[in-house]
């Protein structure tokens, strides 16, 4: 992404009195979105979708496996099987059939296949056996910080390797989601979390230009 640089320099110093208020939330999108292309803006705007609860049928899902951009693709792969686990859990919890409400997709018109194998049985995926952990525990909050750490993580991992392209906004612009949330939940967490999010920023910028530096020598 030609752009990210800005995005970063864009980027509040963090104080005391640090505010994140939702409509700094909104500018910190809308200035992202001024700068990429048409086709990106798109894939962001499907992305947003994904955030609005009333957006979240099988129609959704069955369009975002559909999308020929993978963090998108697997971003919501990830997102249907974590909210399908807590679907269930509440159902047990609740005496209530275990699928009561939970979503499949079907599998003869989502293009993309494998990734939803295992939802019409046990919901079985790598990090179920960690969510599982954090839905016994019984301090809310708690349970809510550790489902935001495992799609923190998960994040992480779609965007591994990708430096200065739409997955790796995809991913920053899926943070600050979470950052928002609990700005308005916790806002220390919400502190800590925008913290974290600037070190990681910045910390992948200056490696990469380190890097070029280097090669610059070669």
């Amino acid at each position: 992404m030609n752009n990210y640089h800005y995005i970063i320099a864009g980027l509040p110093a963090l104080t005391r009195e640090w505010r994140f208020p939702e409509g700094d939330f909104n500018s910190y999108i809308a200035d992202i979105k001024e700068m990429c292309s048409a086709r990106d803006r798109e894939l962001i705007g499907r992305l947003e979708k994904g955030f609005d609860d009333n957006s979240l049928d099988r129609d959704f899902y069955k369009e975002a496996m559909s999308c020929r951009n993978r963090f998108i693709r697997e971003y919501f792969s990830f997102d249907l099987n974590v909210r399908n686990a807590k679907t269930r859990y509440l159902n047990q919890a609740l005496g209530r059939p275990a699928d009561k409400d939970v979503i499949i997709p079907d599998d003869d018109e989502v293009t993309t296949a494998g990734a939803f194998g295992d939802l019409k049985m046990k919901g079985d995926f790598e990090e179920a056996q960690r969510l599982d952990s954090i839905l016994q525990g019984k301090d809310i909050l708690a349970r809510e910080r550790g489902i935001d750490s495992l799609m923190w993580d998960k994040i992480d991992s779609l965007t591994v390797f990708s430096y200065f392209d739409i997955d790796t906004i995809l991913g920053f612009i899926c943070k600050m989601h979470i950052i928002s949330r609990w700005a308005m939940l916790d806002e220390q967490t919400g502190r800590e979390m925008f913290k974290r999010l600037v070190d990681e920023v910045r910390g992948t910028f200056k490696g990469f230009e380190i890097n070029n530096n280097k090669n610059d020598k070669i």
